[in-house]
């Protein structure tokens, strides 16, 4: 990632806001960067998070998913999966390379470019207290709330 706090970049968000994120200074939060909307890892990710969104609200944090897809995509996908909380898109990949999760994966014997999978906590004053790159979805969202709890 190329800040430790959190950057002044606008991004569309579901239900027709913007959420600048520097403006998130002064609310805890939980950024997670995910693949693809409608795939079954991320759609487990994105439910683990909503099953525990009434907790992390109450450890003072907001949650915000993040990809490159379309917002008519997140609309649909934040619909389908009734999430609580909203998705922030990406298309221009400017939040991917400020938090530095465009990586080169493999798919199908082929090199794609593509986002890691990646959470990142940020404090009241925007700074960044907790990074995980790489996740494995199952037991996630727990670890994070887990961590929230004890700030």
């Amino acid at each position: 990632m190329t800040t430790p706090t959190l950057p002044g970049l606008d991004l569309p968000a579901t239900g027709g806001k913007d959420v600048k994120l520097a403006d998130l200074r002064g609310t805890r939060c939980v950024l997670y960067f995910y693949p693809k909307d409608n795939t079954p890892g991320c759609a487990s990710e994105a439910r683990d998070f909503a099953a525990l969104h009434a907790d992390f609200a109450a450890a003072g944090h907001a949650v915000f998913g993040i990809s490159r897809d379309s917002l008519k995509s997140h609309e649909n996908f934040k619909a389908r999966l009734a999430l609580p909380f909203d998705l922030l898109s990406d298309a221009d990949e400017a939040a991917c390379k400020a938090f530095d999760v465009i990586k080169l994966k493999n798919m199908c014997g082929r090199q794609v470019r593509g986002i890691e999978r990646s959470t990142f906590v940020f404090d009241a004053n925007g700074a960044l207290v907790r990074a995980w790159r790489g996740v494995k979805v199952p037991g996630h969202a727990e670890e994070v709330l887990a961590f929230v709890r004890g700030l």
